[in-house]
């Protein structure tokens, strides 16, 4: 049975490169904040996957440090096909988001930067459903309509940061959770210890 065919509810899908370093911070950080009952699915692939491999090892240590596990986790290549189902795509990139409406064109309306889609978000406020499968599905609806009271021309792009030193993959990470933690703010209570908050210590991650 694929995912397709499993999923019930609302889906999210995080796009970057290869599919080894942003976009699956993205997805566990996410899946973790949410918990396991919150009716969302979270994956993500790759433009130019490395299919197969785990994570990048620098960004799997940084994951570890704030509690993620990431245990068993396989690079997959983007398809057209993933997309019918995602309620949402976020890419890290702008090119990323034009890569993806050109090969899924009816995605156009839900296919957002990561950190664009955050912001839009908070200028649309909280939505009102009780779950947050609910509120998911209400800010896809509303973010659309935010764009226009955003300031134009600002830096969305999250920097791929496979193949350099560690620090690359810290700020990637920073700008990753940081983006993330705007989103569960609106969807789940989230406190200063969640996993996309600093967190020096695995037992501190989620307080």
């Amino acid at each position: 049975m694929s995912s397709a065919d499993r999923q019930v509810g609302p889906a999210v899908l995080f796009i970057c490169t290869g599919n080894i370093c942003r976009s699956p911070a993205a997805e566990f950080l996410l899946r973790a904040g949410l918990g396991a009952d919150a009716g969302i699915d979270v994956t993500s692939a790759g433009l130019r996957a490395r299919v197969g491999q785990p994570m990048a090892p620098p960004m799997a240590a940084l994951l570890r440090a704030r509690g993620v596990d990431q245990t068993g986790f396989q690079a997959r290549q983007f398809l057209p096909s993933l997309v019918t189902p995602a309620t949402m795509v976020l890419t890290m990139t702008v090119d990323q988001r034009v890569a993806v409406v050109s090969r899924a064109p009816t995605a156009v309306r839900r296919t957002f930067t990561l950190r664009e889609f955050a912001a839009l978000a908070l200028l649309s406020g909280p939505p009102e459903g009780r779950r947050p499968a609910d509120r998911l599905t209400e800010l896809v609806v509303a973010v659309p309509r935010a764009r226009a009271r955003r300031v134009p021309g600002l830096d969305d792009d999250i920097e791929d940061p496979f193949g350099r030193p560690a620090e690359a993959h810290a700020r990637a990470l920073t700008l990753v959770a940081a983006a993330v933690k705007d989103i569960l703010s609106l969807l789940v209570h989230v406190g200063s210890d969640a996993p996309c908050s600093p967190a020096p210590t695995p037992t501190t991650a989620f307080g």
